[in-house]
């Protein structure tokens, strides 16, 4: 598969779950952006193709490519045992357009979650896409795909994590009113169906965003998951200033 621009491309050098093969470079590229993935690709022994820009234009899928691409491998998945020491991950279910899924990711990694679970599908074919909305978060991100909701949540408990389930219902307290200073895993849905019962049941909270006003629908995933996890650094940088 095949990565594309400046950001993903250099995301996927520095990633430690993902192996490159092949970095292919438009032969006019200059700049300190170009110099830095060629630097990273020798040091790690990456072969580097150099090719005209129509010949990138015609391996690509779009045109904001700026001339470099890099030859992946799939990514690879982490388990429950890998985030035994984390104290902030997610859970994101429902979300369908890898866009929304890597805007997702963005939120997350830049408020310092350390892992994404998602129920079991397969990414690959959207990698291209999901990299590059996340801003390359995806590289940097642990993710854990698993079948079985119920036992994942479980597992999660046993190792000290809070699940703490965005769902505005009778149970629900404002985002405020709860301590993310803990271990906590929150678990955001997508628009259509929101999360699972499973998720539901067995969290330890549910929380909601007050509104400002009365307005009665809810958020788009992506602004619920920035907004949830900001809240997460701003109560740790005040407990730990």
């Amino acid at each position: 598969m095949l990565l594309e621009g400046n950001i993903s491309v250099k995301a996927a050098l520095l990633s430690p779950y993902r192996k490159v093969n092949k970095i292919l470079i438009d032969i006019k590229k200059r700049g300190k952006d170009s110099g830095f993935i060629i630097f990273k690709a020798k040091e790690q022994n990456v072969p580097i193709e150099y090719l005209s820009r129509e010949e990138i234009d015609s391996l690509a899928s779009g045109k904001t490519h700026g001339g470099l691409l890099a030859e992946v491998e799939e990514r690879t998945y982490q388990d429950i045992t890998d985030v035994i020491d984390d104290t902030f991950i997610a859970y994101v279910e429902g979300i369908e357009d890898p866009f929304n899924f890597g805007y997702i990711i963005r939120s997350l990694y830049a408020a310092g979650c350390t892992c994404i679970i998602t129920n079991e599908r397969n990414w690959s074919n959207a990698a291209t896409t999901v990299t590059k909305a996340s801003a390359g978060a995806n590289e940097y991100m642990k993710h854990i795909t698993t079948t079985a909701v119920e036992k994942t949540i479980k597992d999660l408990q046993n190792l000290g994590f809070n699940i703490i389930a965005a769902a505005r219902d009778d149970t629900a307290i404002e985002m405020y009113d709860y301590d993310f200073t803990n271990k906590v895993c929150i678990c955001i849905g997508g628009e259509k169906r929101g999360l699972s019962k499973d998720i539901l049941e067995q969290s330890n909270q549910h929380v909601y965003i007050p509104y400002n006003t009365d307005f009665k629908n809810a958020l788009n995933a992506v602004a619920a998951t920035t907004i949830l996890s900001f809240e997460v650094v701003r109560q740790r940088r005040v407990s730990h200033p």
